[in-house]
């Protein structure tokens, strides 16, 4: 079906709802590169910066260095950039970097939900006004006439705006929990390893003095 008919069939609804179709796969584009870009990698650099930070601290500071772009690495390089910090104050490092970090990894979160809510509104509102229009053009005594088809034509078409806004919220709310369950494992991680690399901390403190992992 070309464009223009699908348009003309769906009513002026229609705009909006390929508006925040084309909105959300932008963004959905850009959440599947970034996520594809740091899942994985993020437990490989947590794993062997805690392998290394309990060999050689220094060592574990340029891992994360070069690969400061992920988020896991730059929490880490928060808390170990801090000259001879005790074990609060590193705590409070990691935990504020964390925080940091959060809004990047759920971005977009609040446009998703948004597209979700307000596509099958918009829908609905298609589905009424195409009725009204419809139900507009029947006339009283002419059941059965040519004035009854239109209507029914009337209807299909107006049904036409609601399967759209369901199809552009579904499929959002596919991806939207996808980002969702990424942001939550992610989130897991950091915590996890941070615990990890905060008990490492504690260890040398306890030793004589945390070491100042930057050179």
């Amino acid at each position: 079906m070309p464009v223009q008919n699908f348009l003309s069939l769906g009513g002026v609804v229609m705009i909006p709802l390929i508006a925040l179709s084309i909105l959300a796969l932008m963004l959905i584009l850009e959440r599947l590169i970034f996520w594809g870009r740091i899942t994985g990698r993020q437990t490989r650099i947590a794993q062997e910066a805690i392998a290394l930070y309990a060999r050689n601290p220094a060592q574990a500071f340029q891992l994360l260095k070069r690969n400061q772009k992920l988020p896991i690495a730059r929490v880490f390089l928060s808390a170990l950039q801090l000259e001879q910090a005790n074990p609060d104050d590193f705590r409070l490092a990691l935990e504020t970097a964390a925080q940091a970090e959060l809004p990047t990894l759920k971005r977009f979160n609040t446009i998703f939900e948004t597209v979700i809510s307000v596509a099958p509104l918009l829908g609905l509102l298609g589905t009424i006004l195409g009725l009204m229009e419809a139900f507009a053009a029947l006339r009283v005594g002419d059941i059965g006439g040519t004035e009854t088809l239109d209507v029914t034509a009337g209807i299909s078409r107006a049904l036409i705006s609601t399967a759209s806004g369901l199809v552009v919220a579904i499929s959002t709310l596919f991806f939207a929990n996808l980002f969702r369950g990424l942001y939550l494992r992610q989130r897991a991680l950091i915590l996890e390893y941070g615990g990890h690399l905060e008990l490492l901390h504690r260890r040398y403190h306890r030793a004589g003095g945390a070491p100042y992992a930057a050179p």
